[in-house]
């Protein structure tokens, strides 16, 4: 793991920081990892990810998805048919970060008896 530099100034300290509160931000909510997972393997609608991910609530799942979408995670696409459909999609962005999920889920998958005790 790279070293964030905390030896000068507290003010330094905190602005090497902002790459990990920006990921934990962005990524670090309840939900979002889990709904980029579901998303990936074929959940694409707003139904299925919610079915796949009970109990979310549908105000939740909005919300969160509008997030991700508004930080290029997930594209909206939206069909030009009868009754209009809504469907998710993995962007390249969000391609950038299977590694990093897949490191949290074998910490997980490593740790889990420690985790919740």
């Amino acid at each position: 793991m790279e070293e964030i530099e905390c030896n000068s100034t507290y003010k330094q300290c905190i602005h090497n920081m902002f790459p990990l509160r920006d990921s934990i931000d962005v990524l670090g909510p309840k939900w979002r990892i889990q709904i980029l997972v579901v998303v990936k393997y074929g959940n694409e609608s707003f139904t299925a990810i919610q079915k796949a991910l009970e109990p979310i609530s549908p105000r939740i799942l909005s919300k969160e998805l509008k997030v991700l979408e508004e930080n290029g995670l997930l594209l909206r696409e939206i069909s030009e048919t009868y009754p209009t459909t809504i469907r998710y999609k993995w962007t390249a962005h969000t391609e950038s970060i299977v590694s990093l999920i897949d490191t949290l889920k074998d910490w997980g998958q490593n740790h889990r008896d420690h985790l919740f005790k």
